[in-house]
């Protein structure tokens, strides 16, 4: 066994001990779950429970919505007994414990209650105030937020001590991740009970706290920032990605981002940041979904670099295609490097318990390749001192890029990545 598997079979063990709850804390009994929303988040949620024999109600606001959704479940359900994974009688047991509503009342007598509606701080606070007037005392309510304040939804309730963030991740139903975020009023016995119906529901999941993108999104920002900084200084979207691929990411910045979607955030005759995502989703190259985005895609979905993307970059950048003159190497540093520094700033911000935690969470949620670990168990391959220089190169041409103290202390004193102990995120 390699050091890195070695390192995160014991990480994701670890991860799940939340330091300072008390002993013999009493958990909440978790029998009823309600869930609101039955598109692609909402379903696949839905899906953890009923295969873990817990019943549930998902609720939406149209009938032809709700009936889509639990199409969808039964066809994924479906696919899996056909495929000989669980008898075909399972369906229709699994089906049975997933009863539909399009009323939002029909969720009063639940035990736990999970938002997934789309990201939108408004509608979240509307459904949480209405949750707060209809459910039993008790009752964990909980947000799906992939990155939106979870203390300003829990501040509409007269519970914020009820309130917490279950973050799943795409595919809900497959990916094994779930970012727990403990928000400001949190109560104990709802973080423990959180941690524990996890393992129930089978996730390796991770107590985080609050702040934009909470972990796993926020070090993700990072990387797809300097990616785009990348492309806007002439590099092409396939070397980017054949970088990441040959480092063994699955998927690289450009290739995620053509299977989510470049219009994600997007709206039609807007000016953003990105004016290359914007001049190829006017032209309705809006990724695989489309046919194209940065790639161009056959009817199988293979992609194929685009000399449309080529000539766009080059026209808004004024550079001509491939004369970065950046190697894999190169290319590599300076979108690895910055997601190790964002790492420590979230480990100085007390929004992580532990160093290992965040390679658990890139792990089991991006696919962080195994034989690095993850960023904090990659930093210590590579060593603190070359990390900073890349670090003080980049904020040297952005302001909004710093060096993170404890990497400039690492780089000076020395010592590991991953035995960093700076506080850990408060509980209790």
């Amino acid at each position: 066994m390699s050091d890195a598997v070695a390192y995160m079979n014991e990480a994701t063990q670890t991860a799940r001990v939340i330091d300072g709850l008390p002993e013999n804390l009493a958990l909440r009994p978790i029998e009823k779950v309600g869930i609101i929303g039955a598109g692609t988040m909402g379903g696949g949620i839905a899906m953890n429970f009923a295969t873990a024999g817990i019943s549930l109600t998902i609720v939406e606001t149209k009938e032809d919505a709700l009936s889509r959704g639990l199409g969808v479940v039964r066809g994924n359900y479906q696919r899996s007994a056909d495929r000989g994974r669980f008898p075909q009688e399972e369906v229709d047991i699994r089906m049975d414990r997933i009863t539909g509503a399009l009323a939002i009342d029909a969720l009063a007598d639940c035990d736990l209650v999970i938002e997934a509606v789309f990201e939108d701080m408004d509608l979240k606070k509307q459904i949480f105030a209405r949750l707060d007037d209809i459910c039993k005392e008790g009752a964990i309510l909980a947000t799906n937020t992939s990155a939106l304040n979870i203390d300003e939804i829990a501040a509409v309730t007269s519970r914020p001590q009820d309130v917490i963030g279950l973050h799943f991740f795409s595919p809900a139903n497959v990916m094994k991740l779930l970012e727990i975020v403990r928000a400001d009023h949190t109560a104990d016995d709802v973080v423990a009970t959180s941690m524990a119906l996890a393992v129930t529901i089978g996730k390796v999941a991770t107590l985080v706290g609050v702040c934009p993108g909470f972990v796993g999104n926020r070090i993700l920002a990072a990387r797809q920032r300097e990616a785009q900084n990348l492309v806007n200084q002439g590099v092409l979207p396939w070397d980017v990605d054949n970088a990441f691929n040959a480092f063994g990411f699955k998927m690289g910045p450009f290739q995620m981002s053509d299977l989510a979607g470049l219009d994600i955030g997007w709206k039609k005759g807007a000016v953003t940041g990105n004016p290359i995502r914007d001049r190829l989703c006017e032209m309705d190259r809006r990724g695989q979904k489309t046919g194209a985005g940065y790639y161009d895609y056959d009817e199988n979905r293979q992609r194929n670099p685009s000399k449309i993307t080529e000539e766009i970059i080059a026209d808004v950048t004024g550079i001509a295609a491939g004369a970065s003159g950046l190697s894999q190497e190169d290319i590599l540093a300076r979108l690895l490097h910055p997601m190790v520094n964002e790492a420590l700033v979230i480990m100085e911000e007390n929004k992580a318990q532990r160093p290992s935690d965040i390679d658990v969470i890139w792990s089991f949620g991006y696919g962080w390749p195994g034989d690095t670990g993850g960023p904090m168990f990659y930093g210590d391959l590579v060593g603190a001192e070359k990390i900073l220089s890349t670090m003080q190169a980049l904020a040297a041409n952005n302001e909004a890029v710093r060096p993170a103290k404890t990497l400039e202390k690492l780089a000076k004193d020395g010592g590991k990545f991953v035995d960093l102990d700076l506080g850990g995120l408060k509980t209790g």
